[in-house]
C-alpha cells in the first residue's frame, strides 16, 4: 500500500504573507502544502466582526474544507503560532500535530501593547514601509543583517506591500490575545518547537521552556538565526521539518 502523507498548513507571521514560506513550500514536496495569507493581508473583505485570533483560525479552518483536508499539521510563526493556539482551542479535531515556530504562548505584557498601540500608530501615519523599517533589525537575527543582504531585501519588500487595515487588525488580534501557557500540558499531538538562536522576540530559552511543558514534543534551535528562522537558515529548518513529519506518529 502507498505511503500516505499528512497536509501541512503554513500560518505565517506578521507583517509578512505566504512568501515568508517559499524556501519550506519549493522543498517539502511529497507533502500537500499549503500556505495562505491571512485576512487583510493581501486584499480580501475585513471580518464583520473585527480582527481576532479566533477569526484567523476560523478563517482557516474553512480554507481546509474548501481543499477537502480532514486534518493537518499546523505550522505556525510568531502571529502563526498565536493564531495554532487558538486553533487548538477551537478546532483540536483538524489538528494531526503542531510546529511551533519563533512565537510565544504567553500574552501581550502591558508593556507590549503599548508596543502594539505605537505600532498601530505608525502604520496608520505613515503605511507599511515604516513597519518594516521599524522591524526589520528585531525579526532578523544579527548574522543575516550582517551577511545576508537577500534576505534583508526580501523582507523589506515583503512586509512593506502589505496593507495597513490588515497591518493594524493583526496588530490589535495579538494585542487581545489569551494566555495560552495553561494549554501546553494539553496539547497531546507530535509537536516541533524550533526557534533561531539570535531570535530576540522569541528568545531560546523561552522556546526552550514552552518545548518542556508539551508532552513528547522536540525542540530544535537553529544557529545564526533570529525571529524569521525558517527564511535566515532554510536548510537547517527543512532538514528539521523532514525528519520531524516523517518520524512523527500521526494519528
Amino acid at each position: 500500500m502507498a505511503e500516505t502523507y499528512p497536509a501541512i498548513l503554513f500560518v505565517h507571521g506578521f507583517p509578512f504573507d505566504h512568501e515568508q514560506w517559499r524556501p519550506q513550500l519549493e522543498r517539502l514536496t511529497r507533502w500537500r502544502c499549503l500556505a495562505p495569507d491571512l485576512r487583510g493581508f493581501s486584499g480580501g473583505d475585513p471580518p464583520a466582526g473585527g480582527y481576532a485570533m479566533s477569526v484567523y483560525a476560523d478563517d482557516l479552518v474553512g480554507m481546509l474544507d474548501r481543499a477537502g483536508i480532514d486534518r493537518a499539521v499546523w505550522c505556525g510563526l510568531s502571529m502563526g503560532g498565536y493564531i495554532l493556539f487558538e486553533v487548538l482551542r477551537r478546532h483540536r479535531e483538524r489538528v494531526l500535530g503542531v510546529i511551533l515556530c519563533d512565537t510565544k504562548a504567553e500574552a501581550d505584557t502591558a508593556e507590549g501593547k503599548a508596543g502594539r498601540d505605537e505600532l498601530m500608530r505608525v502604520a496608520e501615519r505613515d503605511g507599511a514601509a515604516a513597519i518594516a523599517e521599524r522591524l526589520l533589525p528585531k525579526v532578523l537575527g544579527a548574522t543575516t543583517r550582517a551577511q545576508r543582504p537577500e534576505v534583508v531585501a526580501m523582507v523589506r519588500a515583503m512586509a512593506s506591500r502589505l496593507l495597513v487595515p490588515g497591518l493594524v487588525g493583526a496588530l490589535r488580534a495579538m494585542r487581545e490575545r489569551p494566555d495560552s501557557r495553561p494549554m501546553l500540558e494539553q496539547i497531546d499531538v507530535p509537536a516541533l518547537v524550533l526557534g533561531g538562536s539570535e531570535d530576540e522576540i522569541s528568545p531560546p530559552a523561552g522556546m526552550r521552556a514552552m518545548a518542556q511543558r508539551i508532552g513528547g514534543s522536540k525542540y530544535v534551535e537553529v544557529p545564526e538565526a533570529g525571529h524569521l528562522t525558517p527564511l535566515e537558515r532554510p536548510e537547517l529548518v527543512n532538514e528539521a521539518l523532514e525528519d520531524f513529519l516523517l518520524h512523527a506518529s500521526f494519528r
